[in-house]
């Protein structure tokens, strides 16, 4: 898929800023011209929180797959999954456990982008989504472990007998 260029949508903002601005003050036109310069980031991450948020909503409501938004560069790109597209060789979902009700909650999650880019390589290698891959993540980290790990055995400790 290709991703979705911004640029268009952010200029259009700028010309009716600029427009709107044109009716005040030489302070007022300047102030406007400096916000217009800066504004591009948040209208990017504003776009893309929408984009997000509706492809969040479209996926709760359809039975058949999967939308979700992915960042190429700067830009994002929508993504389609359909429930046949779903690779086979996939790990099953995790059980749900005694306390999922099965509904889901939104968060931010910020992580440094070395450890975003792993993430995303993960994901990508597992054949889901970030957000799936991160989902099992959590719930694997969440698991009781199967047995505590015992104090002073580590890989270069031998025990036993020996005689001499």
């Amino acid at each position: 898929m290709a991703s979705m260029d911004l640029s268009e949508y952010v200029d259009a903002l700028r010309a009716h800023l600029t427009a709107a601005a044109a009716a005040g003050t030489e302070q007022t036109r300047e102030t406007a011209r400096l916000l217009s310069a800066t504004m591009e980031p948040a209208v990017r991450l504003a776009v893309t929180d929408a984009l997000s948020a509706m492809a969040a909503e479209v996926t709760a409501a359809w039975d058949g797959g999967l939308v979700d938004i992915r960042l190429r560069g700067r830009d994002p790109e929508v993504v389609v999954v359909h429930a046949a597209e779903e690779p086979a060789a996939a790990p099953p979902e995790e059980p749900a456990t005694a306390d999922d009700d099965g509904s889901t909650a939104r968060i931010s999650l910020r992580l440094p982008d070395s450890l975003k880019t792993r993430a995303e390589e993960a994901a990508a290698a597992s054949g889901v989504s970030l957000n799936a891959w991160l989902v099992r993540a959590v719930a694997a980290g969440l698991r009781e472990p199967t047995a505590p790990p015992r104090p002073g055995r580590g890989p270069r400790q031998y025990s036993g007998f020996a005689r001499s």
